[in-house]
């Protein structure tokens, strides 16, 4: 095990920085599994986007003025002034005023935080009533941001607005997401809770229903008649989202142009793949074909988890020692079926003491019983090992090392793009040596090289592949369409995801580009003496950070 380091000045501002985001935002304190502000939002309103603006000029202010000790702060130093100079500027661009989406903004986001909220004993679900009973307070500060963004013609796209009423209106429900909640609600020994906390419980879920419902009221009878109808953000907006979602800057035009090469290269490979399968077939009837195999099938979530389980599993035994280290705690990997049925595939780290594991969710839409695990195979790859499980989880083990700042920040370029640098090594490994494993890898890869295509083409506006007219919004269906194998309703979803939350998507792919450069430039440059098992645990021990500091920590 590497030996303690002593905490710097910069370590202490870093961990300062944490603590004010736990003070901003004290949601977050269920994600790391920390105690305290038990129940609590943070302030979403004008005013408190105010104060975490001033919160991150002064943490700036102090990093700058800050002299390094050694390599680790040098790294922490490069990283948190990038994160915090981010941040002023997405504020000043006033991010904050068109902040909804279909996936990942306030709207889900003051939902999603039950998901990992203990129910272990009556205090947990007491603190459960509590924070139902906070979330109108919470949506009334986000309503009067949303309310600024649409007085000064800021308002995002009504393709987002007219989704997020459609979402609200199933979280307002009577028989919604907060009911079910508390339905039978019981201790981990199996008792119920009290009369009291039962009672607080209801009213919770009442109020927390009926905010919902005011903010479907508000973005139906107000913001959408203001919302304009394109779908682009313009490449102001766009570079600084990408910035954002990568850790680095691009070339927006060039990365364009390589998304279309990438996305004709995976087409190539699959086809390639397809007639390995069925001799002479295509794509489409090679995926017709693995889906009537009874051999590749799961039915039902009970056999979802338990594949997931034991496909995990052999992972973390069989790559423990010989392309990874894994330490003891980050071998307990737990799958489950998420409460959500949005069709979502996720995972979530670790608390910092272990207590929670790591956890993979599979979030399956209704009316779903059969799964195909040929499709699936690198998906557990993926989010588990060595994808995201052993990135965050090494992450958060890294306590000697890296101070709480460090192990608990995620960066999509670097996250995404190491799960999908993971999904191509397990294939280098002979993990997915039975084609029709491979191709279920390269659908993945081909979507996320479509993604980069559309994401840009769209909210660039930029000439179709074809050159047959110009992006826009509705033109992504079709094209998304023809690039996955899908049913219309994951296109959908995955189209408005792209379309609300712009940057995000290329990431995954971007970040593949990136990490899989380093490595090549690293061989190239030490030869016979590169070692991948140690690349990869240096790496992994940075902890989340940009990309630009991720090559400037490898290559330097």
């Amino acid at each position: 095990m590497t030996d303690e380091r002593t905490p710097t000045q910069i370590d202490r501002l870093a961990e300062g920085w944490l603590d004010t985001q736990l003070d901003l935002y004290p949601e977050m304190r269920v994600y790391l599994g920390r105690p305290g502000r038990v129940g609590e939002y943070g302030d979403y309103s004008p005013s408190g986007q105010q104060a975490a603006v001033d919160a991150a000029r002064a943490a700036l202010a102090d990093i700058e003025a800050a002299e390094p000790a050694d390599e680790v702060d040098t790294i922490t130093k490069l990283d948190l002034t990038r994160e915090l100079q981010l941040e002023i500027e997405k504020h000043d661009a006033a991010f904050w005023q068109r902040d909804l989406n279909n996936i990942a903004s306030p709207l889900q986001n003051f939902r999603d935080i039950f998901d990992l909220a203990p129910t272990a004993t009556a205090d947990d679900w007491a603190a459960i009533a509590t924070r139902m009973s906070n979330v109108p307070a919470a949506i009334r500060g986000y309503v009067e941001s949303l309310r600024v963004g649409m007085s000064s013609g800021n308002a995002p796209a009504v393709r987002q607005v007219r989704i997020g009423i459609q979402q609200a209106d199933e979280l307002a429900a009577r028989d919604g997401f907060f009911t079910k909640l508390i339905e039978g609600a019981r201790t981990s020994d199996g008792a119920e809770v009290p009369d009291s906390v039962k009672a607080d419980l209801f009213k919770g879920a009442q109020a927390a229903a009926a905010a919902y419902g005011e903010l479907s009221y508000f973005l139906d009878d107000e913001l959408q008649h203001e919302a304009p109808e394109r779908d682009a953000v313009g490449r102001d907006i766009y570079a600084l989202a990408s910035r954002g979602f990568l850790g680095a800057t691009v070339d927006l035009d060039e990365t364009y142009e390589w998304g279309i090469d990438e996305l004709a290269r995976m087409t190539a490979e699959q086809e390639a793949i397809a007639r390995q399968i069925v001799p002479d077939a295509s794509v489409r009837e090679a995926i017709e074909f693995l889906d009537r195999d009874p051999a590749r099938k799961l039915h039902g979530t009970d056999a979802l988890k338990q594949w997931m389980q034991e496909t995990a599993d052999r992972a973390v035994a069989e790559l423990s020692g010989s392309h990874f280290d894994i330490p003891e705690p980050l071998r307990a990997l737990e799958c489950m079926i998420a409460p959500t049925q949005n069709g979502g595939i996720y995972y979530t780290s670790p608390s910092e003491d272990f207590s929670r594991p790591g956890q993979m969710w599979w979030s399956v839409p209704p009316g779903v019983t059969e799964f195909d695990t040929w499709r699936e195979l690198t998906t557990v790859y993926h989010e588990g090992v060595p994808g995201h499980h052993l990135q965050l989880g090494t992450a958060v083990y890294n306590t000697r090392q890296l101070n709480a700042w460090r192990r608990n920040q995620f960066v999509s370029g670097h996250g995404e793009g190491w799960a999908l640098y993971a999904e191509r090594l397990m294939e280098q490994l002979g993990y997915l040596d039975d084609p029709a494993d491979r191709l279920g890898m390269l659908d993945g890869q081909r979507m996320r090289a479509a993604r980069v295509v559309l994401d840009l083409g769209v909210h660039l506006e930029k000439p179709l592949p074809d050159g047959s007219g110009i992006w826009t919004g509705d033109y992504a269906f079709g094209f998304m369409g023809r690039n996955v194998n899908m049913d219309q309703g994951f296109v959908d979803f995955e189209v408005n995801r792209y379309l609300g939350w712009p940057g995000q998507a290329p990431a995954y792919k971007i970040g593949q580009r990136e990490w899989e450069r380093i490595r090549d430039e690293l061989a190239a440059r030490d030869g016979d003496a590169f070692d991948i098992k140690a690349f990869h645990k240096r790496a992994l021990d940075l902890g989340g950070v940009g990309l630009e500091t991720l090559r400037t920590a490898l290559l330097a």
